[in-house]
């Protein structure tokens, strides 16, 4: 079993700009779900227009469908910073903590 003591902080930044990249993009698909069931509901008249404030398909859509593209990038952006904020961390902590056990072998 190998110990991981450092770990390159570009490679990791790039690993969480990845990973929140694909949590922006779902976050952004359900936040423009929600936006367009609710303008929806607003058209057909099952909601009322002074409870929402918007009187149907409006700015209030093209903001959700903007979110799809907004949210992964804003996510990615500050991913990427985490990543080499947890990395900087990882590698002056791994001294003490005596790394972490990697286990390369194939089962």
């Amino acid at each position: 079993m190998a110990q991981s003591k450092k770990i390159s902080i570009f490679a990791f930044a790039k690993f969480q700009a990845i990973l929140t990249t694909l949590l922006g993009t779902l976050c952004g698909v359900l936040y423009s779900f929600g936006g367009l069931i609710i303008d929806t509901l607003v058209t057909t008249g099952f909601l009322s227009t002074e409870s929402m404030s918007t009187p149907g398909l409006s700015f209030g859509t093209v903001l959700a469908f903007g979110a799809l593209i907004v949210m992964p990038i804003i996510f990615a952006v500050f991913g990427f910073l985490a990543g080499i904020i947890e990395a900087i961390l990882y590698n002056l902590f791994a001294r003490w903590i005596r790394g972490i056990d990697l286990d390369f072998n194939k089962k």
